[in-house]
């Protein structure tokens, strides 16, 4: 005979119907009752304990980009969910699948302004896909399948469902349900000869790669249908893993800083086909590359959600089509005859230019140092970041070498990275995984270090540390030139920290310190940190705080 069962057990088996094996979060009292049923899975969903809400939601959404799958985060209610709420933003920014499941007071006193009470549909309303409260045990199994149904078709994105104390303690009987299935739409074989001719009239194409819901497979398909036409590809910010950058038909990033020689040759194409990429303002130039609403370019614009297509900029060609089904459609592409070899061979010998290493101010070049960690990490590692100007060194002389070897938020969001390397740790625990942070930026998540810790993750993170926030000082310099005011930071000792964590630890201050002291860190036998101390002048690979205010003085 069968009994009913809690909110909060219904809420688990929907869970493992699901096929979720792993969640993060911090412990709330307003849902204990989750908690407690989660042992009843006999370690089949484990619970991973973050230190704060922030980071638990940001290794959800790195779990959701590694995977594919919705990224699931418990917080409890108020405080919990408020800290959480950067990393609800940073999903539904970067289109990661992911469900963050709430507390919440009773329904008894509701709208009261209970403890910790806030009204989750109007605070999450406009970063995330869809916003509920389930109020009935009978009801959960419903909500959750709609939840992952929606986090992961069209535009992926996050979903928030919030839950009440008396709900998960109320009583239903379970009812049949399979998991969840992606849903999206196939482009027709009309569109294909549509792209075969535009592509043969063309002389100067270029393929941008960019946005979320790509699979292995997928990028594969692309890969072969840019080497049987020679194309020249392009990926957006913070998405260089979509394509091998060592491919010759790689030409490098379209991000803030970008290869000027690769902004000109946006301009210059004949023929856009923009798969995936939203083509935001950061990916041209602040919207500068593409006119507005009609390119100058012919563009053929692929993206998941037909509600972002036209959003912007009217192509000659949008096309509604989940991303996997697009590429595999590319395999049956009619042939074309290539009219742009030259082309191809002198934007990827731009990119190798844009790569060498760059003269620099102080004692530590990171360009000589992300030069040596280019040639020395074996293809398969994943290496993460959160934000701020020390990244532009990793996203321009870094070769990410294939999907999935890079996690960075393209919201732009500062302390992503270290939580970002546990989430990928866990979830491959034998492939190398390398964290970059600068001083400001670590700060802001440097406590998930004991998380790292604690379930013993041998990772390398790497502490830039040039006693600022680089990205705000650079354009307050560009501004205010020599009017310092709230950008200079008073820096713990990071080695110290790492200490207190057992990690293996060291500074280095010389750029022909960095080779030994990175490889005493990968052959440690636990997680390890460098702080690299950086000249406070470098503030970019293309420029000093001097020379910004020698510019300023000139205007």
């Amino acid at each position: 005979m069968e009994y009913g069962r809690s909110g909060a057990r219904l809420l688990v088996d929907a869970l493992q119907l699901h096929g979720v094996d792993r969640v993060f979060g911090v412990p709330g009292e307003s849902y204990l009752s989750v908690l407690d049923a989660m042992l009843d899975t006999d370690g089949a969903i484990e619970f991973i304990v973050c230190r704060q809400e922030g980071g638990a939601a940001y290794m959800a959404d790195a779990y959701g980009k590694m995977t594919g799958r919705p990224g699931i985060c418990f917080v409890t209610r108020g405080p919990g969910a408020c800290n959480a709420s950067i990393g609800l933003h940073t999903a539904f920014q970067d289109s990661t699948p992911m469900i963050m499941f709430i507390g919440q007071v009773g329904t008894d006193v509701l709208e009261r302004e209970g403890f910790q009470e806030i009204d989750y549909r109007r605070m999450f309303g406009p970063v995330s896909k869809w916003v509920a409260q389930i109020d009935r045990a009978d009801r959960v199994a419903e909500f959750v399948s709609r939840a992952f149904h929606t986090a992961v078709s069209g535009r992926p994105g996050p979903v928030v469902l919030v839950l009440p104390e008396d709900m998960q303690q109320a009583s239903s009987m379970p009812v049949i349900a399979r998991p969840y299935t992606r849903v999206s739409a196939h482009p027709g074989p009309a569109v294909m000869q549509d792209i075969a001719s535009r592509l043969a009239a063309s002389k100067k194409p270029l393929l941008i790669l960019g946005g979320s819901g790509w699979t292995k497979e997928a990028c594969q398909s692309v890969a072969g249908f840019a080497a049987r036409l020679n194309l020249p590809v392009a990926c957006s910010f913070r998405r260089q893993d979509l394509f091998d950058n060592r491919d010759r038909h790689y030409v490098g990033d379209l991000s803030p800083g970008m290869n000027p020689s690769l902004a000109q040759r946006v301009k210059d194409a004949d023929l856009l086909i923009s798969i995936g990429s939203r083509l935001g303002e950061l990916q041209t130039a602040g919207y500068s590359l593409l006119d507005i609403p009609m390119p100058r370019q012919k563009l053929i614009h692929v993206l998941p959600g037909a509600e972002e297509l036209g959003r912007v900029y009217q192509g000659d060609l949008l096309i509604n089509a989940g991303l996997p089904e697009f590429a595999a459609a590319l395999q049956a592409l009619p042939p074309v005859e290539v009219a742009w070899h030259d082309w191809t061979a002198d934007a990827r010998r731009d990119y190798e230019a844009w790569q060498e290493t760059q003269p620099q101010v102080g004692t530590l070049n990171l360009s000589e140092v992300m030069a040596y960690l280019r040639d020395r990490l074996p293809a398969e590692s994943i290496v993460t970041n959160g934000a701020g100007n020390y990244a532009i060194w990793v996203h321009r002389f870094y070769r990410y070498t294939g999907m999935r070897t890079q996690l960075a938020p393209t919201s732009g969001a500062m302390g992503y990275g270290v939580p970002a390397a546990v989430a990928a740790k866990l979830l491959e625990p034998d492939r190398p995984v390398l964290c970059f942070a600068g001083d400001g930026c670590f700060m802001m998540n440097g406590q998930e270090l004991a998380t790292a810790a604690r379930y013993q993750l041998k990772i390398i993170f790497i502490v830039i540390n040039n006693g600022m926030y680089g990205t705000i000082r650079m354009h307050q310099e560009r501004e205010y030139p020599g009017r310092v005011s709230g950008t200079m930071l008073c820096n713990p000792s990071f080695t110290k920290l790492a200490d207190a964590y057992d990690m293996h630890a060291e500074r280095v201050d010389r750029t022909v310190d960095f080779a030994p002291a990175f490889e005493r860190a990968w052959a440690a036998e636990k997680a390890a940190l460098i702080e690299l101390t950086l000249d406070p002048d470098a503030i970019s690979p293309r420029t000093t705080i001097s020379a910004l205010r020698a510019q300023a003085k000139k205007r």
